[in-house]
């Protein structure tokens, strides 16, 4: 008896940089083609030349390089558009946080063109934005450390009184450095500020064990996946280089309880600080799929193909388990290619 034919379907993914600082793209990707439910081609969206994604060609069947998120929203569509008239793309998922503004702001353009998206409205993206944060918890009675907006370094020696040492800088978007002295902070807002402009927000150090929670929302108040997991090797930027599934049920009904004040559409990450008296305060709410996601998958909840299954459409029944004690353990190694492929990408933007 001959199989029934998959559907053939396209899905372009950002986040291709798998360094150090790994973007959440191949992770994404690793779980897309783990769903059996499709035939999957995937297309590798690209900033730089020398993301490790674009020449790892048994999962990336083509790369296109897009616009930096500074070029807007209509610059992106352009490129977008071009790129689907070569490849008809069914679904993209965005993954880095600056360039989510401008694909939210393009989602109902795509979709007359026939490409899904499944993200965060503009007004869920700014409210859980670290600027308005600690604002955020008060009015959903979640559990948020105080923290100042500034705009210079000097305000910093006002916010020393206020919190005392250690503080917490962090940039607008990424990366956050625990100050112990005035000069670490100055020298923490320096950094931030070049890297990812301004405002810098400094935050209150909470001390406790550090939990993350990969989600995903159906847009209607309901909780399609939840996985805690705590970090087993950190490394000095601070990210998870190893870490294994919780079980605990607080940490799943506190996940619910984002998704069903906030209505969130798509995937995100909550990072947790829970103290030695085990409260779950919330340091950060990343408005997309973490870098650790394919630990989702392996532990039997693929968030990123019931991603792709909203985004299509399709109808996603919640995940009700998930297999505890799943370990990840991230690891290197050399890619090999031809220089001929780093200048095609280089000059005419596509591989």
């Amino acid at each position: 008896m001959n199989e029934v034919a998959k559907r053939k379907i396209c899905v372009a993914v950002t986040g291709l940089n798998a360094i150090d600082s790994p973007g959440p793209g191949i992770a994404v990707i690793r779980g897309i083609l783990d769903c059996t439910a499709w035939d999957v081609k995937i297309i590798g969206l690209s900033y730089e030349s020398l993301e490790p994604g674009i020449y790892m060609h048994d999962i990336v069947t083509k790369t296109y390089q897009i616009p930096y998120p500074s070029a807007g929203s209509e610059a992106l569509y352009n490129r977008l558009i071009q790129i689907h008239e070569q490849e008809q793309i069914d679904v993209i998922i965005p993954n880095f946080d600056a360039e989510l503004q401008n694909f939210i702001k393009i989602s109902k353009d795509l979709k007359k063109e026939g490409i899904g998206t499944f993200l965060p409205s503009l007004a869920q993206l700014e409210a859980r934005d670290k600027v308005n944060l600690y604002n955020f918890g008060k009015q959903h009675n979640l559990l948020v450390p105080a923290d100042r907006i500034i705009y210079k370094a000097e305000d910093l020696k006002s916010v020393i009184e206020q919190f005392d040492f250690p503080i917490v800088v962090k940039g607008k978007y990424y990366e956050a450095v625990v100050a112990y002295t005035l000069e670490q902070a100055q020298k923490a807002f320096h950094k931030l500020q070049a890297k990812w402009g301004l405002p810098i927000i400094v935050q209150q150090f909470i001390n406790g064990t550090e939990i993350n929670i990969a989600a995903l929302g159906d847009g209607k108040g309901n909780t399609i996946s939840a996985v805690p997991m705590r970090k087993l090797y950190i490394t000095d930027k601070g990210k998870a280089w190893a870490g294994i599934t919780l079980e605990d049920q607080s940490l799943i009904d506190l996940a619910q309880h984002f998704i069903s004040a906030t209505k969130w559409s798509g995937g995100f990450e909550l990072e947790i600080m829970r103290t030695t008296d085990n409260k779950p305060y919330i340091m950060e709410i990343n408005p997309r799929f973490p870098a650790w996601i394919y630990l989702t998958t392996g532990a039997g909840q693929n968030q990123p193909a019931a991603l792709v299954k909203m985004a299509l459409g399709e109808e996603v029944k919640p995940y009700t388990t998930y297999e505890v004690g799943k370990i990840f353990i991230r690891y290197s190694w050399d890619l090999i290619t031809n220089i001929e492929e780093f200048q095609k990408i280089s000059a005419f933007g596509e591989l």
